[in-house]
């Protein structure tokens, strides 16, 4: 039998996690930026364990990291026989993910009030 630790979120980070899913952020894609910012490489098996997230979900949050380019992974050899393991880290700084999340925001609402503006034509 092997000895594994598994990382749990303290309470500033899930503060964090949960400030990301206010602003609108998938609640599976939070945890596991929030997991990979304070761990330096993971496994998704230790992400599972560590946000209390299910496989499917880890995953559909992976595929869009990754086309956020906010993931890198690379695979190694198993222990065992059977598939390569797969190990996740922050591509960039969360601070610099942050901004990038800040801008999309900053569009979003620049969009919301644009729509806006062109309702107040329907009703001038």
């Amino acid at each position: 039998m092997r000895s594994e630790n598994v990382m749990y979120f303290t309470d500033k980070e899930e503060a964090f996690a949960n400030l990301l899913i206010e602003i609108g952020t998938k609640k599976c894609v939070a945890k596991v930026l929030v997991f990979l910012a304070n761990t330096p490489q993971a496994t998704s098996r230790d992400i599972e364990r560590g946000t209390d997230l299910r496989q499917p979900e880890v995953s559909l949050a992976m595929h869009y990291l990754k086309d956020q380019s906010w993931i890198t992974a690379r695979e190694i050899k198993s222990e065992s026989k059977g598939r390569p393991v797969k190990i996740y880290e922050l591509a960039r700084p969360i601070a610099d993910i942050m901004d990038s999340i800040e801008k999309e925001k900053h569009k979003e609402a620049a969009n919301q009030l644009e729509m806006i503006q062109k309702l107040r034509t329907f009703i001038a």
